[in-house]
């Protein structure tokens, strides 16, 4: 049978456990943390939706938008319409496309995009 330190040792360790798996959790969670989900699409000049922020226009279908800055991550929310975007400015160089429903650090960074239909 355990002695009754023994049985207070293993409680307080285990206690010790919790509260640094808690705090690492946590820790994980901030830093990972989007912009909450809204509709529409936006372009952001950070990682992991940071940085500063360009909304896209979702009506405007095929017109190709040369950024002032490059995007490192994207958001959209749309049912009918996703972005392509371009590692050179003119929708020019590599293109990777989102999806309707996509929340995503961008493979390279973007010059530029596009609307187009999902």
């Amino acid at each position: 049978m355990f002695s009754p330190k023994a049985k207070l040792r293993t409680a307080a360790a285990a206690a010790t456990v919790a509260v640094v798996l808690i705090g690492v959790g946590a820790g994980t969670a901030s830093a990972a943390d989007w912009p909450p989900l809204q509709e529409g699409a936006y372009l952001y000049s950070g990682t992991g939706g940071t940085g500063t922020v360009t909304e896209v226009d979702l009506g405007d279908f095929g017109t190709c938008h040369t950024l002032s800055q490059s995007a490192k991550s994207v958001q959209v929310v749309n049912g009918s319409a996703s972005v392509v975007v371009y590692t050179g400015a003119g929708c020019t160089g590599s293109a990777w496309a989102s999806g309707s429903l996509a929340q995503s650090d961008l493979p390279a960074p973007a010059l530029s995009y596009r609307v187009v239909s999902a």
